[in-house]
């Protein structure tokens, strides 16, 4: 069984996918988030490539917990994913993933151009991680 992980931007989306045994997440890939109208459409491809049976999405929250445009477009975003696609789709907070895998890269000692390009699929592999780690 397993499960996509999508971690919405406006410019890039970063892809996790987990073990069949949807034990541990890994980073898969990153999209471009443009041209919009068929992201959606890209992602379930995506999904079906991978024989995904379900998908989670990051919902992006603000600190203080409550909800700006960014939420409006991924709650938008993931009934467009769960209409292509067929699957499940469920949203998770995401609050802080980039920012934790931008540190984690930083600590690992990835330059800046490495970090830019991979920082969103490490993102939506800290997110996919966090849930099945409470699915457990």
């Amino acid at each position: 069984m397993r499960i996509l992980a999508v971690d919405p931007g406006s410019k890039r989306v970063g892809i996790a996918i987990s073990d069949p045994s949807g034990t541990i997440a890994q980073p898969l890939t990153t999209v471009d988030a443009e041209p919009a109208d068929t992201l959606a459409a890209r992602l379930a491809e995506i999904a079906k490539q991978n024989e995904a049976t379900r998908i989670v999405m990051g919902l992006p929250r603000r600190l203080d917990g409550s909800y700006g445009p960014e939420a409006r477009a991924a709650r938008e975003l993931a009934d467009a994913v769960r209409k292509a696609s067929g699957l499940p789709v469920e949203l998770l907070d995401e609050r802080l993933t980039t920012v934790a895998a931008e540190r984690s890269m930083i600590a690992a000692g990835a330059r800046r151009a490495k970090r830019r390009a991979t920082v969103d699929r490490v993102a939506a592999a800290l997110l996919l991680q966090s849930h099945l780690d409470r699915k457990r």
